[in-house]
């Protein structure tokens, strides 16, 4: 199936899209509400206004540098996940998302990178913690946050991953356990976003790759993954023929493929590939 990322609510109804995501909140930190008609969508531990507002919520490495968009590497301003008081503003977001929709998809779930949290919030309850292992008390924390979503979401909860399948490196990375998130979580989101897609070999070695870490085989033909995964493309001023091949590889490993924030380029993706499969038809005599 193919469906759409949108912050624009008209498009969610589009005829071409089979699934609908909507989002409810941004990195940007900008609110919206939640409508009854499509995913909800809520990045968790992302929020630039959140952080601008309140520094104490940004996580800080060893050395105390800040997550935040104005270093290397961060996109955005990240919100340390053992803060309190946040997270249960989270929850109580979820919550009304999935009063509107039953179904509700986390992103932005886990630490910024390896080295954080090291803010005092994070160390005490480390070290008051039952874990010898500062990564597993990490992976820990985000579990049980996915778990606390979970109890609030009646209907299928999805989980956006960073797009590295290797062993270990989303565990290190941003203490997500693929195996204890895959207890509460129905379906993992993998966005793979490209300007133009004028390759596409990597896209297909990051689908095997997934396959393969949610527990099936790198075979799209072999078994399936314990815990399906969908891909997110991005269609914002993509040419439609590299669209219409990219879409076909992803639906080659992905349940299904998702395409974000530009709903008109995706649709005449779409519609370019049903004619061009029609033409192709041939029947032969009976």
């Amino acid at each position: 199936m193919y469906g759409v990322v949108t912050r624009n609510v008209p498009e969610v109804d589009w005829p071409e899209f089979s699934r609908a995501f909507y989002e409810v909140k941004s990195v940007s930190g900008r609110p919206s509400d939640p409508i009854s008609n499509a995913t909800n969508m809520v990045s968790c531990f992302a929020d630039n206004a959140a952080a601008g507002e309140n520094p104490d919520l940004v996580p800080v490495d060893e050395a105390g540098q800040e997550a935040t968009r104005d270093r290397k590497y961060f996109d955005w301003a990240y919100i340390c996940p053992t803060h309190d008081a946040y997270r249960e503003g989270l929850l109580e977001i979820i919550a009304d998302c999935a009063e509107a929709n039953p179904d509700v998809r986390l992103d932005d779930v886990g630490f910024p990178r390896e080295g954080y949290c090291h803010c005092e919030r994070c160390e005490q309850r480390f070290e008051a913690s039952d874990y010898e292992e500062w990564t597993e008390w990490r992976a820990s924390i985000i579990t049980d946050f996915v778990a606390e979503a979970s109890d609030r979401v009646p209907g299928d909860l999805s989980v956006t991953l960073y797009p590295d399948p290797y062993p270990g490196h989303l565990y290190e990375r941003a203490g997500l356990d693929l195996d204890a998130l895959s207890e509460f979580v129905d379906e993992f989101v993998v966005p793979l976003y490209d300007l133009d897609y004028g390759t596409t070999y990597w896209l297909e070695t990051i689908g095997r790759g997934f396959r393969t870490a949610l527990g099936g085989s790198y075979d799209p033909n072999g078994q399936e993954p314990d815990t399906p995964f969908s891909v997110e493309l991005y269609a914002v001023d993509v040419d439609v023929d590299n669209l219409i091949q990219v879409a076909e590889i992803a639906d080659t490993y992905a349940k299904d493929v998702l395409f974000g924030y530009d709903a008109a380029q995706a649709s005449a993706a779409i519609r370019r590939k049903d004619a061009d499969q029609r033409e192709g038809e041939s029947y032969g005599p009976e």
